[in-house]
């Protein structure tokens, strides 16, 4: 036993090695623009760019309204799926599990070619429009983990059963959804909100075809044209997807210990 705890302590440490030792280095070199010492000279310089600020905030709002309009798509068709359709189950899995293996260039492609100016639905003839675009684009994108994570949930609980017990105290369809339930599968939502905000905020692809001015393509701008702000940035990505994991862990624990009191 102490053979095998030896052995599993040694492959966690080189393990966090293989994973730390790469960052720290990346954050060593980020505090090195000022010559001879350390500073957060370079942290500085990415806060006070403008551009920063305006495209870290429209990704920000992209991913805002991808997690909305998402979140009221999936729950309720994983709901009914679970429901009423259990038989097209497998067929609506293997639709979300899609945009793993369809590359986001050929994603974006293919909405140029249907939603161009010359189309029936010209959604690239505006800013605003080509927007609502790049949301649908991203939503896309996250479907799988926000497909999965609201369909765990939803294991979790008995769904006919608060369903059918709502019916019989004359709760309407709009009722159980939003107060039986929403309420149930907040953890999933919140896993999937999460990982959908990641996805968001580190894309390039799709905004970048669709010239958008979101927070990927600066990233790539910023790596190709400076030295010492591209490691800053990343530690930056590198914190707020941490973060969100986080809070992702959080969120399943309240919930865990909110069941638990019930």
């Amino acid at each position: 036993m102490n053979g095998k705890r030896i052995l599993a302590w040694f492959a966690v440490a080189i393990g966090s090695i293989y994973f730390l030792l790469p960052l720290v280095a990346t954050f060593e070199f980020s505090l090195r623009m000022r010559r001879g010492e350390y500073s957060f000279d370079a942290y500085r310089s990415v806060f006070a760019d403008v551009q920063f600020r305006d495209t870290f905030s429209y990704s920000i709002l992209m991913a805002v309204l991808t997690i909305i309009i998402g979140m009221l798509l999936i729950v309720p068709t994983a709901y009914w799926v679970r429901l009423r359709l259990p038989q097209a189950r497998p067929f609506v899995e293997f639709i979300t599990l899609l945009p793993l293996v369809i590359p986001a260039i050929v994603i974006v492609f293919g909405y140029l070619r249907l939603y161009n100016s010359s189309s029936f639905l010209p959604l690239t003839g505006s800013e605003r429009t080509t927007d609502l675009l790049l949301v649908f684009a991203f939503m896309t994108l996250s479907l799988p983990y926000m497909y999965r994570s609201v369909d765990t949930s939803m294991r979790a609980i008995d769904v006919r059963v608060l369903t059918e017990a709502a019916e019989s105290l004359g709760a309407s369809w709009v009722t159980i959804m939003f107060r039986c339930i929403f309420p149930n599968v907040i953890s999933g939502v919140l896993s999937g909100a999460f990982i959908t905000f990641a996805i968001v905020i580190g894309e390039f692809t799709l905004p970048s075809l669709l010239n958008r001015p979101a927070f990927g393509p600066y990233l790539q701008l910023i790596g190709a044209n400076r030295a010492y702000e591209p490691p800053a940035l990343a530690m930056i990505a590198f914190f707020m997807t941490w973060a969100s994991m986080g809070l992702i862990n959080i969120a399943s624990r309240l919930q865990k210990v909110s069941r638990a009191r019930i």
